[in-house]
């Protein structure tokens, strides 16, 4: 129960954090933003601030950010009764086409036809009397009710997606893979300083009956070189330690400001399998907020870097057990969920980092595919056409939910059937 949950909060901060992203530059630009979801499925809440409706639904995997766009214009059949609410300027500023039992109070119409997103009218029959017809102006931030009983404002054009310039829209459309990243080097720079200070070359602890005691290496003792190499850090000391083979090997110290050198064969310890050797020493750490603050930063540069590598090496050799979706994510933050907590937030860093890196790559159905023909329509200098952008999305979707039916069944049989 202890992973479900942290599995549910860790992919809810990294979906959040998402579509906040296109969410707060949308806005930024001058794009109407008609609901910002956080969950799949039926409606659980909702709330309306001018002019976005914010909603919390059942199942929480995934969320969206549902932009104006001619894909989403709010329409209206003729033939269908609605409730139009008026404001003191006889323009109409709600919509009710829920076609509920309880409707909001105002003027039924039995709809001939309408525009809500050029004219901005609605032509019908008021009060069921078909021999007046009668045509109502609406308001340009009118709000409609549809019928999952969702209150949305209307999508007139100018205020849609498609009519932002072509900067605006790159933005959008990176914001989000971009807000992915940020948050990755923001968690990392706050796990820093869950866990001890980075190691220093001075030792803080000698395990008793160890070939570091039994050397007479003392807690405060600063290694400074091995068989007379230069050691500038502890991990330099703890691989040539490994690379000794059980060999012996001489160790340059200072103690007390004064210099001294001790012989030193390590022991060789077997975990998992695997032979290691080690002397039976712990560094000191580095407690300084300067030092951690470096390590946290250190930490998500190599950690973007590795993952930048991985990527290219999945286009080089393709295989499904080098992706992950939903299930591999959630076995593997039960697994790290038993860790403890500084061990979740290095693993939500570098699921985030890992998210708005794919999220990046330049194929139909990601924000990377979309932000590759933001390019081409600069270096064109013309928009693409919308049919052609249509049909190359909609390829992008059919090979991206094929995809991840395929990482998803293959998580399912490597974590949980194999």
């Amino acid at each position: 129960m202890k992973g479900i949950l942290i599995f549910l909060v860790v992919f809810g901060i990294l979906v959040f954090v998402h579509e906040f992203g296109h969410f707060i530059v949308a806005k930024k630009c001058g794009i109407l933003v008609r609901e910002f979801s956080i969950g799949m499925g039926p409606k659980l809440f909702q709330v309306r601030r001018n002019p976005t409706t914010y909603t919390i639904r059942w199942l929480p995997l995934g969320g969206y950010v549902r932009l104006a766009s001619k894909d989403d214009e709010a329409k209206l059949d003729p033939g269908m009764t609605v409730i139009l609410q008026l404001n003191e300027q006889n323009e109409v500023v709600k919509i009710d086409a829920s076609e509920s039992d309880i409707p909001i109070e105002g003027i039924p119409v039995q709809v001939t036809k309408s525009d809500l997103v050029d004219e901005l009218v609605i032509t019908g029959y008021e009060n069921g009397d078909e021999e007046k017809l009668v045509t109502y102006q609406v308001n340009h931030n009118a709000t409609i009710i549809d019928q999952s009983k969702t209150e949305l404002v209307i999508a007139p054009r100018d205020t849609q997606f498609q009519q932002a310039n072509v900067w605006q829209k790159l933005a959008t459309n990176i914001a989000g893979p971009l807000m992915n990243i940020i948050l990755g080097f923001i968690v990392f720079l706050i796990w820093t300083f869950t866990v001890p200070g980075p190691a220093t070359t001075t030792i803080g602890q000698v395990n008793p009956g160890s070939p570091a005691q039994v050397a007479k290496i003392k807690p405060g003792d600063k290694f400074v070189a091995i068989n007379g190499h230069q050691t500038s850090s502890f991990n330099d000391l703890a691989a040539q330690v490994d690379q000794s083979k059980g060999k012996t090997i001489a160790i340059t110290l200072i103690e007390n400001g004064q210099k001294k050198v001790v012989k030193v064969r390590p022991k060789a310890v077997k975990s998992q399998g695997q032979t290691s050797y080690q002397i039976g020493i712990l560094a000191r750490g580095d407690e300084h907020a300067s030092a951690k603050l470096k390590r946290g930063w250190d930490t998500a540069v190599s950690t973007t870097g590795m993952i930048f590598n991985a990527v290219g090496g999945l286009f080089r050799h393709f295989s499904l057990n080098k992706l992950s979706g939903p299930v591999g994510i959630y076995s593997e933050t039960s697994q790290v969920s038993k860790m403890g907590f500084s061990y979740i937030l290095a693993f939500l860093a570098m699921i985030s980092i890992n998210l708005g890196i794919v999220n990046l790559i330049p194929i139909p159905g990601l924000d990377g595919g979309k932000f590759l023909l933001n390019i081409i329509e600069i270096i064109r200098r013309k928009p693409i056409s919308e049919d052609h952008e249509a049909i190359v999305e909609l390829i992008g979707f059919g090979l991206l939910l094929v995809l991840i039916i395929a990482v998803t069944g293959n998580d399912i049989y490597r974590y949980f059937i194999k």
